[in-house]
């Protein structure tokens, strides 16, 4: 049986527990830099009581962002790049289906981890090797629909995305 093909763009309609997910995954760890130096020395300009956990306020910034994926899949090879897209900022995720490689995670919290995306069944499922511990993501399709679940320490968050024409 032949794999899904997942290429195309996708523009996020929803998306559930974000902000308890990016508290998980303690987005910009106080150890690293803040993926967005300019939010960081904005943010810095307000007295401290105002902002005492500027980890708050970036993730109430990140759950307001309405993501767009664009997604290249070569089922031949299992090559794949997935682009997301933001207003705030880009990331950008190019692997091989099935083969382990250093991910560098620091437009999104400053780390890097061993990941790995496997097929099961018809879905993606990503294993991410690092600081936390039970992290990864699952993608799937269902219609014109692209769902993501993403995993930390135990909490999930979900995304879906539709298609665009």
């Amino acid at each position: 049986m032949s794999k899904p093909n997942y290429s195309g763009t996708y523009h996020m309609m929803d998306a559930d527990n974000m902000d308890a997910y990016l508290a998980a995954l303690a987005l910009c760890a106080p150890d690293k830099a803040l993926p967005h130096q300019s939010l960081r020395l904005w943010l810095l300009k307000f007295p401290p009581c105002l902002f005492s956990d500027i980890n708050f306020a970036l993730r109430k910034i990140v759950c307001l962002l309405k993501p767009t994926k664009e997604i290249t899949h070569d089922p031949a090879t299992g090559a794949m790049k997935i682009r997301t897209l933001t207003t705030f900022k880009n990331f950008n995720m190019d692997f091989t289906i099935g083969k382990e490689f250093t991910e560098d995670l620091g437009p999104v919290d400053g780390r890097t981890c061993q990941t790995t995306v496997s097929w099961e069944g018809d879905k993606l499922v990503c294993v991410q090797r690092g600081e936390k511990e039970g992290r990864g993501w699952t993608h799937w399709l269902e219609g014109d629909k692209l769902h993501l679940e993403m995993r930390v320490q135990g909490v999930i968050a979900k995304q879906v995305f539709k298609k665009a024409d």
